[in-house]
């Protein structure tokens, strides 16, 4: 007898495109600045926006290297796919599970952007990161006071 996976409702529905971009973004700063996720984002179809913990703020020519190594990833055609796994088989040092809410099903959905990004994401995605686009910084700025860096972000 197969047992009938259960996953939590999204609570909103994200443009694919942006929040793909969002998912290359989000890893492109991990890799980059050795950072968490955005701890919190605002996405939408016009402009959205991410803000990330730093120590310090980042320069002009590291803010348009992250922008630069987000078209490639975009520019690189990948595959983006889903997969059901159980909870207890996520590895937390692959996955991040810190922003998941409190009484999250047992099974998660994983979203793979290539072998560049997985991330647990109930949202919805492109198939492939050529239907995203050209992603454009808009613009970021850094408060000394919270470390916090915001990045808000368009795609053309």
């Amino acid at each position: 007898m197969e047992q009938e996976i259960i996953l939590n409702e999204h609570n909103k529905q994200e443009y694919p495109p942006m929040h793909s971009a969002e998912h290359i973004l989000n890893r492109t700063m991990v890799n980059m600045f050795g950072c968490n996720r955005s701890h919190n984002a605002h996405i939408e179809r016009k402009k959205s926006k991410c803000d990330y913990y730093l120590p310090q703020a980042p320069t002009a020519e590291q803010m348009q290297a992250v922008e630069d190594k987000v078209n490639e990833v975009i520019a690189s055609n990948l595959e983006v796919s889903t997969k059901l796994v159980p909870r207890a088989e996520v590895n937390p040092a692959e996955v991040d599970l810190n922003k998941l809410p409190a009484g999250v099903s047992d099974t998660l959905r994983l979203v793979y952007v290539g072998d560049y990004d997985v991330c647990a994401c109930v949202g919805t995605h492109v198939e492939n990161t050529s239907e995203i686009g050209t992603f454009k910084i808009i613009s970021s700025d850094y408060s000394a006071d919270t470390s916090v860096l915001r990045i808000r972000f368009k795609l053309v």
